[in-house]
C-alpha cells in the first residue's frame, strides 16, 4: 500500500499553481447536487427482471465419464428431464404490460415470471420472438396500468451522448451504470442467429443485463442491451444495444398480432466496399454495398438495379455494410423508398417498393403421410417466400424440407434441407420427391444440400 501511495503524493506536489487555480469549484446548490438521480427515478420502475424456466432432456450415457467411449456414445442412453433457469432483464414499453427483452433470455421457456422494481410479480407470455435480431415481445398478465418507457429516436444519437444502462447484472438486483455512446452503426458482432446492427456504449453491461434498457438523459429508451465484448465474462467497456428504431418496429408488429417479425424481402446479396474494391470501381473512397447477387423477382431488380451496382443509401439513410442494409429494410417496412446507387460509376436515384417475399411460383406444398422413406416430411418448391422462411440462399432451387417428423426426422432430415436426389433419382418438385420415395428398397441414399454443403444420407429401412 505504501509503495502505491508514495508516487501519488509525489505527483501531487509537482502540480503547478496555475492548474490548481483553473480547477472548477461548484458555485451553486444546483451544481453541487448534479446527479443522474432524476433520470433514474423516472426510468428504473420500467425496467424489470425476467425469470425464465424450461425443461430440457439430458441424455444419460452409460459411458459418461469414460475418457474414450464417452466421445462415441453421447447420443446413446436414456434421457433425464432437467429444469434450466435463465435470468435477464426487460423493459415495459406500454402501460398495458407490453415488455421487450432479448430473445435469448426467454427462448423455449415454458414458464416466464416478470418482477418489477417495486417487487410486484406477473406471469408473462411471448407475443413475438425473433432469434435473428434477438428480440422478444412479452405480455404481462395484468389489468392495471404499469410504468412504461417512451421510445426515443436512436437515429438522432451521436457519439459522445450520455446514456444509462439499467438491468439486473449477475442477479444482484437492479443496477444503473453510466457512460456514453461510444460508437454507432456497429455491425460486425454476431448475436443470436444473425449478425446485427448496434449502438455501442462504454456503460458497464454484464451478464443479466441482457434485455435491459439503454436510456438517454431525457429518460427515453434508445436501445435494448444485448451483448458485450469480453475476455473474462465481465464488462470491458464495450457493450452493444439494439437500436430503438428497430425495437419500435418489432413492438408495432407484435401489437398487430404478428408472432414472428416480418421484414421486407430484398432479394439481393452484397458485400461491403473496401479500399481495394472502391479503387477497382473507380470510386474516390469506400462507400456503399456492392450488389453481388440479384434475384429476378427482387424489387431492386424491378427498380432497375443490376449486379455490379453499388447501393449508397436507402430511404435517405447511408448504407455501408450488408448488415446496415438489412437493418434499414427492417426499420423502413413495406412501401416505396428512395434508393441511391452507382451504376457504371454514375450516381442514380430511383424508387423501390418494399414488401414481403412473393410466394410465386406456387410452392406446391405437400406433407407426406404415406408409409414411405419421406413419411412425416413437409416439402415445398423453392420460391422467394420459401427462401425467406428458411433462410435459403438466393440461388437455391428445387425441393425444400420445411418441417420434419416421423421417419423423415429419424433418418436425419432437417428443416431447410434441399433435396437433390433419392437413390440416384433427381428431384425438382415435391411431387417428384414423393414419387421417388415410393420406391421399394431397403437401402436408401438421399443427396441433399444443407447450409450450402452437399451431404449424402445412407441408411437401411
Amino acid at each position: 500500500m505504501k509503495r502505491l501511495l508514495l508516487p501519488a503524493l509525489a505527483l501531487a506536489t509537482v502540480l503547478p499553481l496555475s492548474a490548481l487555480a483553473e480547477t472548477a469549484v461548484p458555485s451553486s446548490a444546483g451544481e453541487i447536487a448534479l446527479s443522474f438521480a432524476p433520470v433514474v427515478k423516472g426510468t428504473a420502475p420500467s425496467v424489470v427482471n425476467i425469470y425464465a424456466r424450461q425443461v430440457v432432456q439430458d441424455r444419460v450415457s452409460p459411458f459418461a465419464g469414460d475418457p474414450f467411449f464417452d466421445q462415441f456414445f453421447q447420443e446413446f442412453g436414456a434421457t433425464k428431464p432437467r429444469v434450466q433457469n435463465s435470468l435477464g432483464s426487460g423493459v415495459i414499453v406500454s402501460e398495458d404490460g407490453i415488455v421487450v427483452s432479448n430473445y435469448h433470455v426467454v427462448a423455449d421457456a415454458t414458464d416466464i415470471r416478470v418482477v418489477l422494481a417495486d417487487r410486484r410479480e406477473y406471469a408473462a407470455t411471448v407475443l413475438l420472438g425473433d432469434p435473428q435480431i434477438d428480440l422478444a415481445v412479452l405480455k404481462l398478465t395484468t389489468d392495471e396500468p404499469l410504468p412504461a418507457l417512451t421510445l426515443g429516436d436512436s437515429e438522432a444519437l451521436q457519439v459522445g451522448d450520455l446514456v444509462l444502462a439499467i438491468g439486473n447484472p449477475f442477479g444482484v438486483g437492479q443496477t444503473v451504470s453510466s457512460g456514453i455512446v461510444s460508437g454507432l452503426a456497429r455491425s460486425a458482432l454476431q448475436v443470436g442467429d444473425g449478425t446485427g446492427y448496434f449502438v455501442q456504449t462504454d456503460a458497464p453491461i454484464n451478464p443479466g443485463n441482457s434485455g435491459g434498457a439503454l436510456v438517454d438523459m431525457a429518460g427515453r429508451l434508445i436501445g435494448i442491451n444485448t451483448a458485450i465484448v469480453t475476455r473474462d465474462g465481465g464488462s470491458n467497456g464495450i457493450g452493444f444495444a439494439i437500436p430503438s428504431a428497430l425495437v419500435a418496429r418489432v413492438v408495432e408488429q407484435a401489437k398487430a398480432g404478428a408472432t414472428q417479425f416480418n421484414r421486407p424481402w430484398a432479394g439481393i446479396g452484397g458485400q461491403e466496399v473496401d479500399g481495394s474494391l472502391s479503387e477497382a470501381l473507380g470510386m474516390d473512397r469506400p462507400l456503399g454495398v456492392l450488389v453481388t447477387t440479384l434475384h429476378p423477382q427482387s424489387p431492386f431488380a424491378t427498380a432497375g438495379l443490376v449486379e455490379g451496382d453499388v447501393v449508397l443509401s436507402l430511404g435517405g439513410a447511408a448504407i455501408n455494410t450488408p448488415q446496415e442494409f438489412m437493418f434499414r429494410l427492417a426499420v423502413l417496412g413495406s412501401g416505396p423508398q428512395e434508393v441511391r446507387y452507382l451504376h457504371k460509376g454514375v450516381e442514380a436515384t430511383t424508387s423501390v417498393t418494399l414488401g414481403p417475399a412473393p410466394d410465386t411460383p406456387d410452392r406446391q406444398a405437400v406433407t407426406v403421410t404415406e408409409e414411405v422413406v419421406l413419411q412425416g416430411a413437409s416439402l415445398a418448391r423453392i420460391n422467394p417466400a420459401v427462401m425467406a422462411e428458411l433462410g435459403l440462399p438466393l440461388g437455391a432451387s428445387g425441393v425444400a424440407v420445411t418441417a420434419v417428423d416421423g421417419v423423415a426426422r429419424d433418418v436425419g432430415l432437417r428443416p431447410g434441407d434441399i433435396l437433390v436426389a433419392l437413390n440416384g433419382q433427381m428431384v425438382t418438385t415435391p411431387d417428384e420427391a414423393l414419387a421417388a420415395s415410393r420406391e421399394q428398397a431397403r437401402r436408401w441414399q438421399i443427396d441433399l444440400i444443407r447450409g450450402g454443403q452437399t451431404l449424402r444420407l445412407r441408411f437401411r429401412l
